[in-house]
């Protein structure tokens, strides 16, 4: 579904050179679900923007479900995104004037041939998927986190991506809504086949998953299938 092969990420200033990601090799089967740990500043978040077509590799190829993104415009890139990717942010990125049912509509608006009441239809849908078919009319100041970071996993579903890409998605919330929002994902692994790749600085969150990456200092330096953690 997703493979990264020998990714470098660069930034370049007229001072220095940060080096983010380096020969970076990866692998995500279609229906895995892929949990990302690291300290802080390894790269974590700019491999899932990578992933996500949100940035470009200063080296290497990036391939979403068999396409090679080589020298793609800015409009392919936004097509492959809208079709095929949904995104949650641990800061949830709700519009605060618009309400939950609109929030959640808004990835189908750059979508042709679906009218208002197809959006309205699929949005409700997504919301009674996480738990919040009664706070259609809210708005996201009216909501808990765990609330707002639902309302966030409904507008990532909406488009029925075949890859949702999670950043941090439980990193603002406490215990109790964390493991809430991860049953949320890992139903959508378990029933529905999504492939899932989470970042995430908690130990926890990360053991619930198939398989466990860990950074450090931009490069890969462990690759874990959970059964093979649980035996040594």
């Amino acid at each position: 579904m997703i493979k990264l092969s020998d990714i470098e990420k660069v930034y370049q200033t007229k001072s220095i050179e940060t080096v983010a990601l380096q020969h970076v090799n990866l692998e995500v089967p279609k229906g895995e679900f892929l949990s990302i740990m690291g300290p802080s500043g390894c790269g974590k978040s700019t491999l899932l923007n990578i992933m996500g077509l949100l940035d470009v590799p200063s080296k290497g190829v990036v391939e979403i479900d068999g396409q090679t993104i080589l020298s793609y415009k800015d409009k392919e890139l936004a097509h492959i995104r809208n079709q095929k990717i949904g995104f949650v942010f641990q800061s949830y990125h709700l519009v605060q004037d618009l309400s939950v049912l609109d929030n959640v509509e808004l990835p189908l608006l750059y979508r042709s041939g679906i009218s208002g009441s197809e959006r309205s239809k699929r949005a409700k849908i997504a919301l009674e998927k996480v738990g919040l078919s009664a706070r259609t009319r809210h708005y996201p100041s009216q909501l808990s986190g765990g609330q707002r970071q639902r309302v966030a996993i409904a507008r990532a579903l909406i488009g029925q991506p075949e890859i949702i890409l999670a950043d941090e998605p439980t990193g603002n919330l406490d215990s109790v809504m964390g493991e809430e929002i991860m049953n949320i994902l890992l139903d959508l692994n378990r029933e529905d086949g999504t492939t899932i790749v989470m970042v995430t600085h908690d130990e926890n969150m990360a053991l619930k998953t198939e398989r466990l990456i860990r950074f450090f200092d931009g490069q890969q330096v462990s690759d874990a299938r959970m059964y093979d953690f649980q035996k040594v």
